[in-house]
């Protein structure tokens, strides 16, 4: 019988304690969405008795106060645009600044950088005060130019770092027969960096979607709040039914788990494609 090396019985045994530690919360989440709210007062581990059913999710989704099928629709409606602006703009930003000299261009690459560490909270009161005197305020085009805004220098410093993989040569090439800078970003550079390019809107995506404190400050009509928003109005002010609040949770971690699910290929490929140059 062949023995197993100790040191791959030791990455075995860790991996699989991490995997159970990670699991074991999302399945009390899936139990306690699955089943009636008294099977769940003794623990949701306790196994007997077992009803299943999706009772939940419905009862999240058309939820009377809060309808949690209403803040995923509106969540869409602005995840979406706030995924594909930034990285339309940002892929511009990231390109112009590898590809071309220009004045101060070390110094702006610098602001970039320095950008990220700017936390949400510190731009919160100015941030609001801005858009309220555009009137965009209670708005989806404010959320989506907020989340696009926040998203535009880690975006910028993500895809230049991927974009410096590529050759060199083929766009010289391209230049050379002919080509200006907007066909060689447009013909060659992009389709080249859809790895790249699936990595950043996944991240994004991701982030608009998990987002609470913006579209906290920005939205406030109850017809228009995302998705984040609703999942705390469904506790009740002397009772919380924890299946309605765990089904409502799953339904709104599906988006984003789904995205990764369709992009796992080329969202692993971008992250690591420039790390690998």
């Amino acid at each position: 019988m062949r023995r197993i090396p100790s040191h791959r019985l030791v990455h075995h045994v860790v991996v699989w304690t991490v995997g159970l530690i990670w699991i074991v919360p999302f399945l009390g989440i899936l139990m306690s969405a699955l089943r009636p709210q008294s099977e769940l007062v003794h623990g949701w581990w306790r196994l007997s008795p077992l009803t299943l059913s999706l009772e939940n999710f419905a009862r999240a989704w058309n939820h009377p106060t809060a309808p949690v099928g209403e803040g995923i629709r509106n969540s869409l409606f602005m995840v979406i645009p706030a995924t594909i602006l930034p990285l339309l703009v940002s892929s511009l930003a990231a390109y112009g600044l590898l590809r071309f000299h220009f004045p101060l261009r070390g110094p702006l690459s610098l602001l970039i950088v320095l950008l990220l560490a700017i936390p949400q909270q510190m731009v919160a009161v100015p941030l609001f005060r801005f858009l309220r005197d555009l009137g965009l305020i209670n708005t989806y085009t404010g959320l989506i130019l907020a989340h696009s805004a926040w998203a535009l220098p880690w975006m910028t410093m993500f895809l230049r770092n991927y974009f410096a993989t590529l050759p060199l040569e083929v766009e010289e090439a391209a230049s050379i027969d002919g080509a200006n800078s907007l066909q060689i970003f447009t013909r060659i550079v992009l389709p080249s960096s859809l790895p790249g390019l699936a990595s950043a809107a996944a991240l994004q995506l991701t982030w608009a979607w998990n987002d609470f404190f913006l579209a906290l400050i920005l939205i406030y009509d109850p017809a228009k709040l995302v998705a984040t928003q609703r999942i705390p109005l469904l506790r009740g002010q002397y009772h919380i039914d924890w299946g309605v609040l765990t089904a409502a949770s799953i339904l709104t971690m599906a988006i984003p788990v789904l995205v990764f699910a369709l992009l796992q290929r080329s969202y692993i490929r971008g992250l690591i494609g420039w790390t690998l140059k």
